[in-house]
């Protein structure tokens, strides 16, 4: 009696072993298709990991300087074109009752009359041209509370008070672009600067701010000097600059123009800072959006080349195929042991990849003096995602493969 035909199997280990015999037989070519898969899933750890730490850098600058600003603008005129100024005289005495806030002070930019020029000498030699909208030096008239929320550095001297600004002191700040172009280089000598005919001690130099840097090409004097020198600002031309605490924006916001005017709320534009979530998946939805479509371009690139090159492969190894289907290997075998070798370069590019993505992010984060930030979930899924394209782009050859009949695959 004949003994039943067992039926033919390839076990796991033994498909493994032979697909990594298939690459190993040339390891050149295998590099060079892997490297397709590398590319591609190092950029996709790359960007994702430069995006989640240029979001926490993000979320860093805005919290410690965007988030604490509120800009009010003066918008009586869009009301009543008889209103008047809407900030009143006691606007920081005001303000000072509004819990969150840091500094804050009405500022605006004067207009000088026509020919009135700023200069260090008494007779306006090396003189520019002031006034709103000039190409010259700015005069900007801002209350202490108002100089203090720029959050300026001081390179010398000190910034005007309180007492300057109830006592009408013809005293001035001046930013550092100004000072270089007066030729101001000390306040040992206790320069002096002139408005038209008007002179202001110079009380301290600004070397920067971290708000509103026009300000550094200014002379800043104080608010109620200005009113009385050249009157009150014009329509819409003042506004209030508010330093809040951290977390309190949002709050002032609401409440400024209620405790500036009770009456007339509705005469004050308060602009909060935005949202910081907002703002961090904006910036973050571009970056990922642009990158990632990096990436997934050197993924289809990789993909594309593992397909050609395992093509290639079940090409030239026609004749192993048909004698291994001729000792009783089925298609399927055959079929598995390249989808074997195509997804195990897949994968051995992702894990490559993954690590040089890594260390792309930690060597940006170094030189720039960053903390790197990598999601776990980024780490898990950048070889995965290498894994299925070796799978996907062994397909077709492996289809190809598996469907070559054994007796033509002998004959050639």
């Amino acid at each position: 009696m004949t003994p039943p035909v067992r039926t033919t199997r390839l076990s796991a280990r033994d498909t493994l072993s032979e697909a990594l015999a298939g690459i190993l037989r040339r390891p050149g070519r295998a590099v060079l298709t892997a490297l397709g898969t590398v590319l591609g899933v190092g950029s996709f750890v790359a960007v994702l990991g430069l995006t989640a730490t240029l979001s926490s850098r993000i979320d860093g600058r805005f919290n410690l300087l965007t988030a604490t600003e509120v800009s009010v603008q003066d918008v009586a005129a869009e009301h009543d074109e008889f209103a008047g100024p809407a900030f009143p005289a006691d606007a920081e005495q005001r303000l000072r009752q509004v819990a969150g806030i840091a500094h804050a002070g009405v500022l605006w930019t004067v207009r000088l009359g026509p020919g009135t020029a700023v200069g260090s000498l008494p007779t306006g030699a090396g003189a520019a041209e002031g006034g709103a909208g000039g190409g010259g030096t700015a005069v900007v008239a801002a209350s202490p509370g108002a100089v203090a929320a720029l959050a300026p550095t001081l390179r010398q001297g000190r910034l005007y008070d309180e007492f300057a600004e109830r006592t009408h002191q013809r005293v001035a700040v001046l930013g550092s672009g100004v000072a270089d172009r007066l030729g101001i280089t000390t306040l040992a000598t206790r320069p002096v600067v002139h408005i038209g005919q008007e002179p202001f001690t110079v009380a301290g130099i600004i070397a920067d701010v971290e708000r509103r840097p026009e300000h550094l090409l200014s002379v800043l004097v104080p608010r109620a000097t200005a009113e009385e020198l050249w009157g009150p600002p014009g329509p819409a031309s003042a506004s209030l600059l508010i330093d809040t605490e951290l977390g309190a924006a949002r709050q002032v916001a609401g409440l400024v123009p209620l405790a500036l005017r009770p009456d007339h709320p509705e005469y004050l534009k308060a602009v909060p800072p935005p949202d910081p979530r907002v703002l961090r998946s904006g910036v973050t939805s571009d970056l990922s959006a642009l990158f990632l479509l990096l990436a997934g371009i050197c993924l289809v690139i990789g993909a594309v080349g593992i397909a050609n090159t395992t093509l290639v492969a079940v090409l030239e190894r026609t004749g192993e195929i048909g004698l291994r289907r001729a000792l009783g290997a089925r298609g399927r075998h055959v079929w598995a042991q390249f989808l074997t070798e195509s997804a195990t370069l897949g994968a051995l590019g992702g894990l490559v990849g993954t690590a040089l993505g890594e260390l792309t992010v930690v060597g940006v984060s170094l030189v720039r003096d960053w903390t790197p930030v990598i999601h776990p979930a980024t780490v898990a899924a950048a070889p995965l995602a290498g894994l299925l394209t070796g799978l996907l782009a062994g397909l077709h050859p492996a289809w190809r493969a598996a469907r070559i009949e054994p007796a033509e695959a002998l004959r050639r």
